[in-house]
This record gives structure tokens, C-alpha cells and sequence, in this order.
């Protein structure tokens, strides 16, 4: 299948760049895009693609693949809309959008949202056991615990190229139009504070929300939000599960922490199961599932086929095959919701202004 790439930054070349150039036998790089010409470049040399631009426009409307897989930074939703529109398929990262309104302007198409966790083997292990041992119904309780190292001693090991070529003016220039679109979610009024915890649900911790809507579904109510340190600092997120129990959450960043670890507890009426995933950088690092059931009795389980891998295999399966993908809009929607519901949260527990989508 014949794709193109938009955003050739840290992740792309870290991850997709190395499984791109492995899994040949289901993908031709045929085009990629960023504003930096040194990242178009440098990618498109690593797969081969023989066109580079650093323009999404021009990107789609030259053509020539099938698919567009979304990897740049900030919103997507423009980039998304405008692929969907030109008859593309698209993988898009998450987020999807910063905003509602985003989504509900996308065009019908073949649109697959990409948090790559669902694709864990381990997780898929959990959805099993937890189907078995009676579903939402029985668990008591969710806990999720993130200690969040600085991104460039996580990619330090990957020897990225950096881009100096993009117009300082164009950055400023798409960091306003990326506000504008945050005060429409959150209103013109909204504070840092508020802003911040809206950026940390939606850019880091909407990875957990996404693995609760598998488990459990999405929360429909926050009951707690609150931050200390230094921010991005420490988020505390707590509320009650859709069907039973209650579900918390606390995301750490930790710049000097020797290594990204993230816990995530399912205690149900029988005993728990614990996912405890690796930096997410590292290719093939299993993530382990411990299973706790009678007697104290501890079975792991791990496997270290690559989450990113079965993510991609799964496009090329929904393009090719129409199998559904585990998140398309909708599910990419009811995480932007919560989101706003957790910075809504925030705001009313410290008396600060909220208004737009959140409101």
C-alpha cells in the first residue's frame, strides 16, 4: 500500500521509520511532508521516498498513494479533514483534534485513530480476562500511575535529526492559530493553569483514558482534579467508572526520572490485573501483565511483538480488508470530551474562569 507522511519529527524517526523500512512486505513510503525540508529529507532518504514537500496542500493534491499517516505535532484535525476530503485513507496519532468542532467537520471516510497501546498484546490479553471474569460489572476499582520522564532523555538513544530550517514566524504563527483553537475548546478567558491540564489530558494522559473506554468506557462524570510542582508538574485525576467503582489517575512529570514507567491497576471482585508498560520509544520492550487471582497465585504474562507494529498492520488490514480499526472518530471524541470534562473539573474546583466546549 502506497502512503505519505505528514511530520518527520522525534516519533517518526523513532519509531514509524523503523518499522516503516521492516514492514515493506505492507508499505511503500512514497511521499513525506514536514515544515523542515532537513526532516523531509532526512526521513525520505532513510525510506525512500522520493518526494519531499513542506506543504500538506501540495502533498495532496500531487497524490499518488492510497493513504496519509498524520505524525506531526499539535492538532491534526485540519490535516485529517483536508486527506479525508481528497479520498485518502488516514492513521492518524492522537490526538485527532483539540476541539469538538474539529471532529464534527471531518468528512466521511476511512479514518483510524492510532493509540498504539490498545494494539499491546498484553492489553488484548487483559480485554480477554476481564470478558471472562464478567466485564465492567466486577471491577472495583481502575488506578493508573505515570511517571513522566523529560521526551529528550526518553529519545536520547535515537540519534534524531533536528530541524533549524523552519521560519520562526511560521512557528509563531501556528502556535497562535493551535490557542485559538484551545480558547475554543476551553474559552478566551481560560487561564495557564486550566490550559495546562487540558494539554496534559489530551497529549499524554488520553493514552490512559483511551485503555479505560476499552475496559470500562469512558467516564461520563470527574469528580477530582487537582496539580502541584512546577508544570507540567503532577495532575491527580479521580471519578466514578460508567458502570461500577471508581477510577484514578496520577501522571508524574519527572524530568531527571531514570525511566518512563506507566501502571496500569484493574482490581476487580477476584483479584487484579496490572499492566506495567515501557518507555514507549523502546521497540520490541514487552509490556507485563500480571494476572493476581486465588491463594495469592501471580502469573505474567508478556510478549514483545511491537504495539506500533500490530497498529500499522491493523491499517493496512482496515484499508485493504475493511476490518474496523479499535478507534475511529467517535472513540478519538469521547476522549477529547473527558478531556474538557477534567479541565472543567479543574476550573470550578479553583474558582477560575471556563467557557467554549467545556462549558
Amino acid at each position: 500500500m502506497r502512503i505519505a507522511l505528514v511530520g518527520c519529527g522525534a516519533v517518526t524517526q523513532a519509531v514509524y521509520v523503523p518499522l516503516l523500512s521492516r514492514r515493506r512486505d505492507l508499505f511503500e513510503v512514497v511521499a513525506v511532508c514536514d515544515l523542515s525540508r532537513t526532516l523531509a529529507d532526512a526521513v525520505g532518504d532513510r525510506l525512500g521516498a522520493a518526494r519531499r514537500h513542506t506543504s500538506v496542500g501540495e502533498m495532496l493534491d500531487e497524490g499518488g498513494f492510497e493513504a496519509v499517516v498524520v505524525l506531526a505535532s499539535g492538532s491534526h484535525g485540519e490535516t485529517v479533514r483536508r486527506a479525508l476530503a481528497g479520498g485518502y485513507a488516514v492513521l492518524c496519532e492522537k490526538p485527532l483534534a483539540l476541539t469538538r468542532a474539529e471532529v464534527a467537520e471531518l468528512p466521511e471516510g476511512r479514518l483510524m485513530v492510532g493509540y498504539m497501546k490498545q494494539y499491546d498484546p498484553a492489553v488484548r490479553r487483559a480485554e480477554e480476562l476481564l470478558a471472562e471474569l464478567g466485564g465492567p460489572a466486577v471491577i472495583r476499582s481502575v488506578e493508573v500511575t505515570v511517571l513522566h520522564p523529560s521526551g529528550e532523555s526518553q529519545l536520547a538513544f535515537a540519534n534524531l535529526t533536528q530541524a533549524r530550517d523552519v521560519d520562526a514566524g511560521l512557528l509563531a504563527s501556528l502556535r497562535a492559530d493551535e490557542g485559538e483553537l484551545v480558547s475554543r475548546a476551553l474559552g478566551e478567558s481560560a487561564p495557564e493553569p486550566v490550559r495546562k491540564v487540558y494539554g496534559v489530558a489530551l497529549g499524554s494522559i488520553c493514552h490512559d483514558l483511551s485503555l479505560m473506554r476499552r475496559f470500562t468506557g469512558s467516564p461520563q462524570e470527574i469528580s477530582y482534579v487537582e496539580t502541584w510542582g512546577d508544570a507540567p508538574g503532577s495532575v491527580e485525576i479521580s471519578g466514578p467508572l460508567p458502570v461500577r467503582g471508581r477510577f484514578s489517575i496520577r501522571w508524574h512529570y519527572l524530568e531527571d526520572y531514570p525511566a518512563y514507567r506507566e501502571t496500569v491497576a484493574i482490581h476487580h471482585d477476584k483479584g487484579t490485573l496490572e499492566l506495567v508498560f515501557p518507555a514507549p520509544y523502546l521497540m520490541n520492550a514487552p509490556t507485563v501483565l500480571t494476572v493476581v487471582s486465588g491463594s495469592e497465585s501471580r502469573t505474567e504474562y508478556r510478549d514483545v511483538t511491537e504495539a506500533f507494529e500490530v497498529q500499522l498492520a491493523a491499517f493496512h488490514a482496515y484499508v485493504n480488508e475493511s476490518k474496523p480499526p479499535l478507534t475511529e472518530a467517535a472513540g478519538a471524541l469521547e476522549d477529547i470530551v473527558t478531556a474538557q470534562r477534567i479541565a472543567a473539573r479543574y476550573a470550578v474546583q479553583h474558582d477560575l474562569p471556563i467557557g467554549g466546549e467545556s462549558a
